[in-house]
């Protein structure tokens, strides 16, 4: 059993550095090849159209830009911290590596948010990013855009003129823009929900057993406090 401890971690390791590489190719590659906006068609129903975004996967905006990288890191620590554990409670090997494809697609972000904003010039439409001096860049540390360009609108069509609201407008699916850690991160959870459900389960009712367990813990302090 230690022999599989040791290979499910360094696996896991492996994976996690595989995964980071190709977001990272992909996004460099992007990024110092393509104008911002510009779009390059690989077949009807998928581009390589090069945008960058503040916010989460596929290009939501819901919070602060420091708020979501900060968020972003403490998912990972906790992710980081669960797949030791899971490791060292010899769990399945499918298991630990989804939960480092989905911490490998999270710190694929974080490191756009970390790092891009201090070694690159700013993105335009009309010139290419290219490499500053380290701190010189267009934001700084954590500040960082993240780099999306994977497009898929599989179909489109226009709604008829008498709906309201949308009438007369294009609809477009799928129409995010997205990157291979969004990929990382989807998939992942995906996976967990269809072949891990057990996992899962065992996850919430621990969770369970730990409130029920401080919440006993708080009704057994308050009767302390009444018989005194």
């Amino acid at each position: 059993m230690k022999t599989k401890r040791i290979s499910d971690g360094w696996l896991a390791v492996v994976f996690i550095a595989i995964l980071l590489i190709v977001d990272q190719w992909i996004k460099i590659t992007v990024k110092t090849s393509m104008c911002l906006g510009e779009r390059l068609q690989i077949t009807d129903w998928f581009y390589i159209y090069f945008i960058e975004n503040r916010g989460m996967a596929f290009g939501i905006e819901l919070f602060s830009k420091l708020f979501l990288s900060l968020f972003r890191f403490a998912a990972i620590i906790i992710i980081g911290w669960y797949i030791c554990r899971q490791i060292k409670q010899h769990a399945r090997t499918g298991y630990v590596m989804t939960l480092a494809m989905i911490l490998a697609g999270a710190a694929g972000n974080l490191i756009d948010c970390m790092f891009y904003g201090m070694i690159f010039s700013g993105s335009s439409p009309y010139y290419v990013s290219y490499f500053v001096p380290f701190g010189t860049g267009y934001a700084p540390f954590m500040m960082g855009k993240v780099v999306d360009m994977f497009y898929f609108p599989l179909f489109s069509f226009d709604w008829p003129s008498w709906m309201p609201m949308v009438g007369g407008q294009e609809f477009v699916f799928f129409s995010p823009i997205f990157n291979f850690a969004d990929s990382c991160v989807t998939v992942g959870f995906f996976l967990l929900l269809i072949f891990f459900r057990r996992e899962l389960n065992d996850l919430s009712l621990e969770f369970k057993k730990k409130d029920d367990k401080e919440g006993n813990t708080e009704k057994e302090n308050i009767s302390s406090e009444y018989e005194e």
